[in-house]
């Protein structure tokens, strides 16, 4: 008897990952991951293209039990893989992210995109098709509305997409940092209409009810929402490998709550995450800190209703 109930605990002794989840671009699932590497463009020049390698190898770290809700994380994710964009600009790549993101969307619940730098956000948000019916969620210390007339970047995705068509009052930008954006951006995103929330609005009334109210004003007024989490909202002692990162962000644990309201929520159908560079990464804290947000996402899609 006692051998036996040895046993049977033994067959529950193991390690799961969230990498485990992983499974073949044919089989089938609600959620899909796309890797979309691209560097090229970026204001301050790195090595985010590696970033979803990395973030993957991470996974294998970062285990599917939550002990804080005492629920094993089950949800398959189709890895659809990474794109060929890891030599394009901003601009060559934009239909072979819009064209893949845009497949995962009509075949999957929620596509997961890793960046590569933040100029990825614009070809997702296009994957949605209708700009007037969708909203965008950036949690992001910069506004990332720089001038267009010289190219595109991945200092101007919001810019773009306002230029595409996207109604500013559709746009929530939460963590903006001090010091760390020119005012004309300020001006032309109050301008056009988007909704801000500084970092220190964020502290004052906290993340999650500033993530509650962005999600219920979008779902309001718009069919579906695309999130961008361009990692360097974080504390930047925080996320050594997010080089636009600043002192005074936002703590990992408000990063993962946030992701978990996301992944909750019916209408995203897209999200992101962006400015991770490798190469200045330190212990893997920032990569680890990248796995946990796939975690938590996926937790948060689990309590779909």
């Amino acid at each position: 008897m006692g051998a036996r109930a040895k046993g049977d605990r033994s067959t529950k002794r193991e390690w799961r990952s969230i990498r485990d989840l992983l499974c073949a671009a044919e089989a089938k699932a609600r959620v899909a991951l796309i890797g979309a590497p691209l560097q090229l463009g970026s204001v301050t020049p790195g090595e985010c293209g590696r970033a979803p390698d990395v973030i993957r190898k991470a996974l294998r770290r970062i285990g599917t039990y939550d002990v804080e809700t005492e629920r094993d994380v089950e949800t398959a994710i189709v890895d659809l893989g990474d794109l060929k964009v890891a030599k394009e600009t901003p601009a060559t790549a934009f239909e072979a992210i819009r064209n893949a993101a845009a497949e995962s969307v009509a075949a999957q619940d929620l596509t997961i995109i890793l960046g590569g730098n933040n100029a990825v956000t614009r070809p997702g948000v296009a994957a949605l098709r209708d700009l007037e019916k969708t909203g965008l969620i950036t949690f992001d210390a910069h506004f990332d509305m720089r001038d267009t007339t010289e190219g595109l970047t991945n200092g101007n995705p919001v810019q773009a997409l306002l230029d595409d068509g996207l109604p500013g009052e559709n746009i929530f930008q939460i963590g903006i940092a001090p010091f760390a954006n020119a005012k004309y951006m300020h001006d032309e995103a109050k301008d056009a209409g988007n909704r801000i929330y500084t970092m220190r609005e964020v502290r004052k009334i906290g993340v999650r009810a500033v993530t509650r109210r962005a999600l219920s004003k979008l779902s309001a007024r718009c069919e579906h929402i695309y999130v961008d989490f361009d990692i360097d909202v974080i504390e930047r002692g925080l996320a050594p490998g997010a080089p636009g990162a600043r002192p005074g962000g936002l703590r990992t644990s408000d990063f993962f709550a946030a992701a978990r309201l996301v992944g909750a929520h019916r209408k995203v159908r897209a999200v992101d995450l962006t400015e991770f560079d490798p190469s200045l990464d330190v212990s893997e804290t920032t990569a680890l800190v990248a796995g946990r947000w796939v975690a938590e996402l996926l937790a948060g899609f689990e309590t779909r209703a």
